[in-house]
């Protein structure tokens, strides 16, 4: 049974990685502003599904990293993907009686926040170019949402993961 709840927190650190992989593989220039949030989508995930033991820390490490990857000022993503996880584990109880739709609502409205944080902080720092289309990675990761929660879902009972 102790090895099980090893393992749970490696395929959770492994999920956090492909996120992170997904994040900075190269795309063409007109789908650029449509990239998903990645690791915010996974980050959402593990607080509705595991709120007891992910959470605020570990969305501070997921957005220092994602940070490092994107060479953005330190700090600005882990700001947003805290707030994230504590929205998230505000919310996890009704978002798991929410139907896929509603969910992928909420995933819009969390993903925008962090979208609208990231923009915050670039212009405080002075380098930030607000085109209207900085909201897409909200569109396509709540479009998404439904795919992530499934595989996420499965990977969880495949190993179960508690």
């Amino acid at each position: 049974m102790a090895q099980r709840q090893g393992s749970g927190y490696l395929v959770i650190l492994v999920t956090f990685l492909v996120a992170a992989v997904l994040t900075v593989i190269p795309l063409p220039t007109w789908l650029q502003w449509a990239r998903p949030e990645w690791t915010t989508l996974t980050l959402i995930y593990w607080c509705m599904a595991l709120p007891h033991r992910i959470g605020i820390a570990t969305g501070l490490l997921a957005g220092l990293g994602v940070d490092i990857l994107e060479g953005a000022v330190l700090g600005q993503n882990a700001l947003a993907l805290v707030v994230v996880a504590l929205l998230s584990l505000l919310l996890y109880q009704r978002l798991r009686v929410y139907s896929l739709a509603q969910q992928a609502g909420v995933v819009f409205i969390l993903v925008g926040i962090h979208q609208l944080i990231c923009q915050w902080v670039q212009n405080i720092e002075g380098v930030s170019v607000v085109p209207p289309q900085f909201l897409l990675p909200a569109v396509t990761s709540a479009l998404l949402w439904p795919v992530v929660l499934l595989v996420l879902r499965r990977l969880r009972r495949n190993f179960e993961i508690r």
